[in-house]
């Protein structure tokens, strides 16, 4: 049976120096090793040599969407003045948890913002690349653009369930009833396609 964890927290007292030498997430004071963050100690010892004490923590610092960075987010839900997304990229990164974020009826598109219809744009489930331009509020997380021809809509399903193919920047058919859709379709670069 393997020995419990043991958890501490930052200023802990440990073990004095004698019974090991310090590693990572540690520091020394007055002959005692303390832990100098909130994290698991291990105890690693080779050669019978003293055991090396660290602190680990738990789990990876999380990556944050900044503003600028591109996001690959899915839809969620809309309305007819935004689209409410769930972010599960940065960049080419995967997040281990979604963040919210919304894609107003205004960032849709760069020209004839009056115009945009929401429903026309994008759909439940649609993957989506969009640009961060502000961090939002409590209320609506983060919010996102995809006012530039290389953002939009890069995946998305018919009503049959069959994946589309973009045929314009504004409409993707589907394969098997082709039926058309609009959306607004991203010019996914080179770099981004996988062969």
């Amino acid at each position: 049976m393997a020995p419990p964890v043991r958890y501490c927290i930052p200023g802990e007292r440990l073990c004095n120096l004698e019974e090991g030498s310090p590693g990572s997430g540690t520091y020394t004071r007055h002959g005692y090793i303390f832990s100098s963050l909130a994290g698991c100690l291990t105890k690693t010892s080779e050669n019978g040599a003293l055991p090396v004490i660290s602190v680990m923590r738990e789990t990876e610092s999380q990556l944050l969407p900044d503003v600028g960075a591109i996001v690959t987010c899915k839809v969620s839900s809309i309305n007819s003045r935004f689209a409410k997304v769930r972010i599960l990229y940065v960049g080419s990164t995967p997040l281990k948890n979604s963040f919210r974020g919304t894609i107003r009826k205004e960032d849709v598109r760069a020209t004839e913002k009056d115009k945009v219809e929401i429903y026309k744009s994008f759909r439940p489930g649609d993957i989506v690349l969009a640009k961060v331009i502000s961090l939002g509020d409590a209320q609506s997380n983060y919010l996102l653009t995809t006012a530039e021809n290389e953002l939009g809509v890069v995946v998305a399903h018919s009503e049959s369930g069959v994946q589309m193919v973009p045929i314009s920047w504004c409409e993707m058919q589907c394969p098997k009833t082709h039926t058309k859709e609009f959306r607004k379709v991203a010019r996914v670069q080179p770099e981004f396609l996988q062969t």
